[in-house]
């Protein structure tokens, strides 16, 4: 089974970058899609990532291609699953991209698609929305997992995966309701914590927002996923409510345990929680994949004189270095330099490390 001509519903930071991706892997690949913001559909069809623009879902053009990827919101990506239905060939692969996959699955059974449609989750992203953000290599390294529906082809989901890894990604298939409790756990629960941990700062500064003023790393990477879509987050807290709030009632306990143990002075408890959660999380690879992704950062102390940021720039741009954020740190609390230096992938950032060592700066890797 070949798949050479693909469409999507949507083309926001997951459609977008896996348009861009199959087009990188597959340059005589043809993508067609539509997306509800004309906009969004006419941007990409000008720089390159799709070939045509289809006026709805229902546009006949989707009867032409061998897959189709849903990369709505779920209600939308439902809605479309029914009009696809009777336009789509039978060989044709229906997918989607959402983190959750029960109401997709359920709504293809009701649908009669069951053996057509194939649930997908590329377990990857940004804080960051919008097909601007969209980038090919965003699946690299990154768990693909794929869902089968009862009654689909071996061939299809052996496709599927081929898929997966053409694109650099890491195809794994599960049952979606395994799928469900799983990403409950690792990816919506620790937004909904990202979120609470900002609104509890949020409700609890003072009015010169000193809580703000010196929030320095540490607080800034447990909480950079509350920067996501509000749409997004509630469609996915609605949909596996019941997954999540089982997850989260283990939370709870865990954290209420661990405010009795301070109540009650017990520092054997909180010694053992931290040495307990140490073990395991340095047990997980440094590059494991997964839906937050890893942060390449290095810090460096530098003089507070003039240049001095411009010279560490300089230096990386003459190796070919590229940087993605750079600043200082003004709460050191956390960080032992006060240049902080970001970078998208994690070889630049070891070969950034080597240079600045090499020049005569001290350096620290996170």
């Amino acid at each position: 089974m070949v798949l050479h001509t693909f469409g999507f519903i949507g083309l926001g930071l997951i459609g977008g970058s896996l348009a861009k991706a199959l087009k990188r892997s597959a340059p005589d690949s043809r993508i067609m899609a539509y997306t509800r913001t004309a906009k969004t559909v006419q941007d990409a069809l000008r720089a390159g990532i799709i070939d045509s623009i289809c006026d709805s879902p229902a546009d006949p053009q989707f009867a032409e291609c061998d897959c189709i990827f849903l990369c709505a919101p779920v209600g939308s990506n439902i809605a479309a699953l029914e009009q696809l239905k009777d336009i789509v060939r039978s060989d044709c692969i229906l997918t989607d991209v959402g983190s959750v996959k029960t109401d997709i699955h359920q709504a293809a059974e009701h649908l009669g698609l069951n053996g057509r449609f194939i649930g997908g989750h590329p377990m990857t992203g940004s804080e960051k929305s919008g097909l601007s953000y969209s980038q090919a290599h965003l699946f690299e390294n990154s768990y693909y997992i794929i869902t089968p529906s009862p009654g689909t082809p071996d061939a299809w989901v052996e496709t599927y995966q081929a898929l997966a890894a053409s694109i650099g990604a890491l195809p794994l298939v599960l049952d979606y309701r395994q799928h469900d409790f799983a990403t409950a756990a690792v990816s919506h629960l620790p937004h909904l914590i990202a979120a609470s941990l900002v609104n509890t700062v949020h409700d609890l500064d003072s009015a010169d927002e000193l809580m703000k003023l010196i929030a320095a790393g540490g607080f800034k990477d447990i909480t950079r996923i509350a920067s996501s879509s509000p749409e997004m987050w509630e469609h996915i807290c609605m949909s596996n409510g019941d997954n999540i709030i089982s997850v989260m009632d283990t939370f709870i306990d865990l954290l209420t345990a661990s405010r009795e143990a301070m109540c009650n002075e017990n520092g054997e408890y909180i010694y053992k929680m931290f040495e307990k959660s140490r073990d395991y999380r340095d047990s997980f690879a440094s590059s494991s994949p997964g839906s937050i992704k890893k942060t390449y950062r290095i810090y460096c102390d530098i003089v507070d004189e003039s240049g001095a940021i411009s010279t560490i720039a300089a230096l990386l741009a003459a190796k070919g270095i590229s940087i993605k954020n750079i600043g200082i740190v003004h709460s050191r609390e956390f960080e032992e330099g006060v240049l902080q230096i970001e970078f998208y992938e994690e070889a630049p950032s070891r070969d950034a490390a080597t240079l600045l060592r090499d020049n005569g700066y001290q350096v620290w890797e996170r």
